[in-house]
């Protein structure tokens, strides 16, 4: 008898101790398997170790297209075209209390054309984003904006996102070297404006450059308007591309210098913004401002001289051995770049004065 209670005692231990074994093994795997969750949903933040950045997706409602204008949002978009991951982009004004940042774009706002949802219960979290590519002088009243959006999205480098007409980007290894001056020259300046108006300063300039050298001039003011697929090539039989913007704003530079000179082939004159401006963004002796000369004369007998001396000319497009044009043109790019700085961007802030922002002068 004292034999078979030893042996009950010994399988009842040894159940326990399975029982026991088994529990810890169930909740290590537990541990283990949630942690995993846990990790593939969180990384560390380079710039703050002890706080975590969320992976999830994040929703971007597109509130109206912009000019009208809508595009295919089927698939994952942001990564399907641009490689932005984790990032949603919709335009169904039945999500508006899932979205994490709601997108207006300003000039359909100005003009009446659509209206902010104030009668929609606004989730605390959301973030509503201004969005405008347009220079101060055409956005409008905008102190009706005050205290409304926590966000801006133009092409200006202090905004909360920077979303430029274009900027140069380095090329990689093995990338072709393209050919640094076109051969085809033919025409000393061109010009490419629709929009004229006598009283532009980008028009005084131009009737007191044309009176010291030929200046050719294109668009649908003098009634010679190009195609997008002839405008490139008609700028490059120019030397010099008048990459006059239409105000002098802060960071406003336009697909004028990116797109027409740049990848036209013909060296940008710019004027706009100060000369500052234009150095942040573009290679050294890439372009010629206007500000750089004491008289409009004295421009005039510089691009004279220039392009008759090769060499000199030459150096004007050596920035493309290491650089090539990136343009922006699509505003699914522009949205989805949300995503790319949403986690770095401040969760509390608010534009109690936007129209002071907008119209801030550059230093």
């Amino acid at each position: 008898m004292e034999g078979d209670n030893t042996k009950k005692t010994l399988l009842t231990s040894m159940k326990k101790c399975l029982l026991v074994s088994f529990f810890c093994v169930l909740l290590l795997s537990m541990f283990n398997g949630w942690s995993r969750g846990i990790l593939s949903q969180t990384a560390i933040n380079p710039s703050n170790p002890y706080k975590h950045v969320s992976y999830r997706n994040v929703t971007i409602l597109l509130w109206y297209w912009p000019f009208n204008r809508s595009l295919s949002l089927k698939g994952d978009v942001c990564w399907d075209l641009y490689r932005i991951p984790f990032c949603r982009l919709v335009d169904q004004r039945s999500l508006f209390l899932s979205a994490d940042v709601v997108v207006f774009h300003n000039k359909e706002l100005v003009l009446g054309q659509q209206k902010l949802p104030f009668h929609l219960p606004r989730p605390q979290y959301q973030r509503w984003a201004w969005m405008s590519l347009e220079a101060p002088i055409h956005s409008g009243n905008l102190q009706q904006f005050a205290g409304v959006f926590n966000m801006t999205i133009t092409y200006r480098r202090d905004s909360d996102v920077t979303v430029p007409y274009g900027e140069l980007l380095p090329k990689e290894a093995g990338e072709p070297v393209v050919e640094g001056v076109p051969l085809n020259k033919t025409s000393l300046v061109c010009w490419v404006v629709s929009n004229y108006r006598s009283n532009h300063t980008r028009s005084k300039l131009y009737n007191q450059l044309k009176a010291s050298v030929p200046v050719k001039v294109y668009g649908r003011w003098t009634k010679k308007p190009l195609t997008s697929t002839a405008l490139l090539s008609t700028i490059s039989h120019c030397y010099f591309y008048l990459s006059f913007e239409n105000s002098a704003a802060k960071d406003y530079i336009t697909e004028k210098l990116w797109r027409n000179a740049y990848r036209g082939g013909a060296v940008p004159v710019v004027m706009g913004p100060p000369l500052s401006d234009y150095r942040d963004v573009a290679p050294p002796n890439s372009f010629i401002h206007v500000d750089e000369f004491t008289s409009v004369k004295d421009l005039g007998q510089y691009l004279l001289q220039l392009a008759e001396d090769k060499k000199r000319y030459a150096e004007y497009f050596t920035w493309k051995q290491k650089w090539k044009v990136k343009l922006y043109t699509d505003w699914r790019e522009r949205v989805c770049k949300i995503c790319s700085q949403y986690n770095n961007l401040p969760q509390q802030k608010v534009y109690s004065n936007l129209q002071a922002w907008v119209k801030a002068k550059t230093t």
